[in-house]
């Protein structure tokens, strides 16, 4: 038996949640249910991976477990790019190896495609944009990861446009970037507003919890979760909870539960919008990959994303948030001095699953134990496509993506405590000093 030591506890500060359509959360589970799959975690990979397994087995009982509100936890909290394009933080081109790119590529579109279908056939109003995203930069490191990304997209056969500083301000309105790579592929989109709609979508023969964190998990012939008030069994059980599995024992020292935070402003009024220029909607990503992320959203708010947290539970901290706030001024003023002293309505942080090699989990870690995890700032897409692949890979399916997850080597070790929180931190606080004005 597993106790989990560690469970989900997010601020209340998320702007996409309180903005996205309101909900009737389902019912917290109470006493004992029996089924032949679960799924624990709601968020992209898990909604996913339901959703495929109870139209790969519509004559068997999914349920699906989130220990918090659908849409409240990580997925609803992050900056809403849906990525095309691989995104190697740790290849100098952000390509990396051409054929491991392409795979991805091909990833991505999938999630992408299975997204967009889910939106139509659903109604699902999650302001979905197909808008592209810019990678911007100011500073001399900027500029030469950019022209590597350039170079890396060449060799892909990807399209970009290079925009000049003297043209950026018809793009975006602030003139603060001395140039930015456009590449078209990128969907922007509300979060939150997915993640509700995805789970309020999902098939008749899938029953979802919400409120019951797990606290603990019995292997055996049978999975059986507990939580204070009841159990649930199984057959069959898919981790969708990233950096949390490893508080069950799986994968553990090898994954990282970074958090990053955001801010938002209220509406832009027209006399705003009009001194503030460019086009009304778009996204950018920082050439650093410890500078700022940017949107102006269709309701015409500004969101500024930056800042960085090594949490080791997995927790919210209040002190990394108060932090965070004060870097989102500043980096605000630097880009929008025409909107200067605009007060922010929103700030929150949100965490994300990475591993040092930049890897992911994609199988089985126990005979009737499977997982889909890590998916290294890419949620929305590699979330998506990976949970769906888990579900056709258990359904027997075998594909040239699924060959490619099964192959991969998986996070790899992180060193032990003390030294691995000393490490993260110390590169965490450095790396945010080295971006500079990309910060």
């Amino acid at each position: 038996m597993y106790r989990n030591t560690s469970t989900p506890a997010d601020d209340n500060g998320c702007g996409w949640f309180d903005l996205s359509p309101r909900r009737q959360p389902r019912p917290a589970h109470r006493g004992r249910s029996e089924a032949r799959w679960v799924v624990l975690g709601a968020g992209f990979t898990g909604l996913a991976a339901a959703r495929q397994l109870a139209l790969r087995h519509p004559g068997d009982q999914v349920i699906l477990v989130e220990a918090q509100q659908v849409g409240f936890g990580a997925s609803g909290r992050n900056s809403g790019f849906a990525i095309d394009l691989p995104h190697d933080i740790g290849a100098a081109d952000y390509i990396g190896d051409l054929p491991t790119a392409r795979m991805n590529l091909k990833l991505n579109l999938r999630a992408q495609t299975i997204l967009r279908q889910l939106i139509a056939e659903h109604g699902i109003d999650c302001q979905l944009r197909p808008d592209g995203k810019y990678q911007a930069a100011v500073e001399d490191k900027g500029l030469a990861v950019l022209d590597a990304y350039r170079s890396g997209l060449d060799k892909l056969g990807q399209p970009y446009e290079m925009i000049d500083a003297r043209d950026l301000p018809a793009h975006l309105g602030t003139a603060f970037y001395r140039k930015a790579l456009y590449t078209p592929g990128t969907q922007l989109l509300q979060p939150a507003s997915l993640v509700k709609g995805l789970a309020d979508s999902l098939p008749g023969n899938v029953t979802l919890y919400e409120n019951t964190p797990i606290s603990h998990l019995e292997q055996g012939r049978r999975i059986t979760l507990r939580h204070p008030d009841g159990e649930i069994v199984a057959d069959q059980l898919l981790l969708t909870n990233n950096a949390f599995a490893s508080h069950f024992g799986f994968l553990p020292g090898r994954l990282l539960p970074i958090f990053t935070y955001a801010s938002m402003t209220r509406p832009l009024s027209e006399e705003e919008q009009a001194r503030l220029g460019g086009k009304p909607t778009w996204g950018i990503i920082p050439a650093d990959p410890f500078g700022s992320t940017l949107r102006r959203t269709p309701d015409q708010r500004l969101l500024v994303r930056n800042s960085f947290s090594f949490n080791a539970d997995g927790r919210a901290q209040q002190r990394y948030l108060d932090r965070a706030g004060r870097q989102h001024r500043e980096s605000f003023e630097r880009r929008f001095p025409m909107l200067s002293g605009m007060p922010f309505e929103y700030t929150w942080g949100g965490s994300m699953c990475l591993s040092r090699n930049h890897l992911s989990f994609f199988g089985s870690l126990t005979p009737n134990i499977h997982g889909a995890l890590c998916c290294n700032g890419l949620g929305i897409t590699r979330g998506t496509a990976t949970g769906t692949l888990l579900a056709d890979w258990l359904a027997g399916e075998r594909d040239e993506l699924i060959d490619f997850l099964l192959g991969g080597a998986g996070p790899n070790r992180n060193p032990p405590e003390p030294f691995l929180s000393l490490g993260v931190n110390m590169n965490l606080f450095w790396g945010q000093r080295r971006a500079g004005l990309e910060s």
